[in-house]
């Protein structure tokens, strides 16, 4: 099984910003559309956006107009730009292929790494 890695993680304050990536290079990138999901403590797996390989997006509405999801194809990676986070945005952050139907758990999706924590303190 191809895993992803994600990176960029860490504690801010509310209000502040934080830019992950995620290498995938296994990944058949012509054909599938990228995504980033995440899961809080206690909450179900969610999908946060998702990117396909023209650079179209798709955002929950939680999230449209704080993050900003970018790859660069020929290096295979994939971006999550986190502004004005929220400290319900505390939650482990994962990258993989999107898939039509998400888990309760972010783990039982094909493919996604460890994950990087991302912790935003009031």
């Amino acid at each position: 099984e191809v895993q992803s890695a994600e990176s960029g993680g860490g504690s801010v304050q509310a209000g502040g910003s934080l830019r992950l990536s995620c290498t995938a290079p296994g990944f058949n990138w012509d054909d599938e559309d990228m995504a980033w999901y995440r899961q809080a403590p206690g909450r179900e797996c969610e999908l946060v956006a998702s990117i396909d390989i023209d650079g179209d997006s798709y955002y929950a509405d939680t999230f449209k107009g704080r993050f900003t999801i970018s790859q660069d194809n020929a290096k295979r990676v994939v971006y999550l730009q986190m502004n004005t986070l929220r400290p319900e945005d505390t939650a482990v952050y994962y990258c993989g292929a999107e898939v039509a139907t998400i888990p309760y758990d972010c783990n039982d999706v094909d493919g996604l790494g460890q994950g990087t924590l991302v912790t935003v303190s009031s």
